[in-house]
């Protein structure tokens, strides 16, 4: 009687809980990767591993700074600091009120040639305490009027250099208003040689960032009152050519991260024999002196790891004969006095499920 009564009950029990709403669990699908359970590499750093991997460091390492270090060697450059020089005697008291009065600032220098240089010769300007990265300059332009034709009111971003007379300026703001405007000539054996000043800018900028019909089809002969004012900034563009074919204004309109800084004026596509008189005619225009600069006339050839620049092959040769001194002293240690290792089997991922 006792057990067909817990039979029923437990029948009972069991057709309620069939009935009842299974409850929705959020635990997820188990998986290895969810569980973090896949398999995984777990070295064990011991004094073997560390000396092989200190010592495979050195040998990449070094042999790429001594590569490195040649190829910079080889890069001849020609630096002609020229802004004092530039100067009258007589005038170099007041140097601000020469540059912004003078009607001729005409100066001829002389280069020496100290080793034979192959075409290309890339020629540089260098301005030094020049901060193109000060927030305001650097915000003070207008893509759109730079890139489309029809954008030429768009002078919104580009104070304090955005109207003249009531109307835009084309290309308005600080960057291009503050446009280089020294230029060089040179000559060798009173024959001249040629600069070319195509392809001196990256290709993106002009195909992307300057408009081919910018200052074509503008009223009123665009650029407009561009440099127009009693205060002039830098360099006068060409009305007659697009924007997107003014290089040394897109070279220019890509600001510099530090106040030392070079940019491409042109190529020299002939060879420069070692000792070699380079006469170097140039316009001293561009004011540097009211901000203390200095400008540098620059020529130079390049290498596979592009211009002089020692700092790569120095870095490498650094980090590879620290990681050569580390693995020596490891190594000496290691046989001097050696350390007894743990047992790896006593790691927990070397352990099986039961803990044995």
């Amino acid at each position: 009687m006792s057990s067909n009564t817990a039979a029923s009950s437990s029948g009972v029990a069991g057709s309620a809980d069939s009935s009842a709403p299974r409850r929705n669990s959020k635990r997820p699908k188990y998986s290895k990767f969810t569980q973090q359970e896949l398999p995984a590499c777990k070295p064990i750093l011991t004094p073997r591993w560390v000396i092989s991997a200190f010592l495979l460091v050195s040998i990449i390492f070094i042999p790429i700074g001594v590569a490195s270090l040649f190829a910079s060697r080889d890069v001849v450059e020609i630096v002609d600091q020229y802004e004092t020089e530039c100067i009258p005697p007589a005038n170099r008291t007041d140097k601000v009120q020469y540059i912004q009065t003078s009607a001729d600032n005409t100066c001829n220098r002389t280069i020496t040639v100290s080793k034979k240089m192959k075409q290309p010769i890339y020629v540089y300007y260098q301005l030094d305490n020049f901060y193109q990265n000060h927030r305001r300059y650097v915000k003070s332009r207008s893509d759109a009027q730079l890139k489309e034709n029809g954008s030429f009111s768009d002078v919104s971003s580009c104070k304090p250099e955005d109207m003249s007379n009531g109307q835009p300026i084309v290309p308005c703001g600080l960057i291009a208003w503050s446009l280089f405007n020294d230029t060089y000539s040179f000559s060798r054996k009173n024959e001249q040689l040629a600069v070319n000043k195509k392809g001196i800018s990256w290709k993106s900028d002009r195909e992307n960032k300057f408009g081919k019909d910018v200052f074509l089809n503008f009223p009123n002969n665009f650029p407009n009152d561009f440099q127009n004012g009693t205060f002039k900034g830098g360099a006068s563009l060409n009305t007659s050519i697009p924007l997107s074919e003014q290089e040394d204004l897109i070279v220019w309109m890509r600001t510099a991260a530090l106040p030392t800084f070079r940019k491409l004026y042109g190529k020299i596509e002939v060879d420069l024999e070692e000792n070699e008189t380079i006469q170097v005619t140039l316009m001293n225009n561009y004011n540097t002196y009211s901000f203390n600069g200095k400008k540098k006339l620059v020529l130079s050839t390049t290498s596979w790891l592009g211009g002089r620049n020692d700092f790569l092959g120095i870095a490498y040769l650094t980090v590879g004969g620290l990681s050569f001194f580390l693995a020596l002293t490891f190594t000496v240690v290691y046989l001097v006095k050696p350390r007894r290792l743990g047992d790896p089997s006593y790691l927990s991922w070397n352990r099986n499920a039961g803990g044995h």
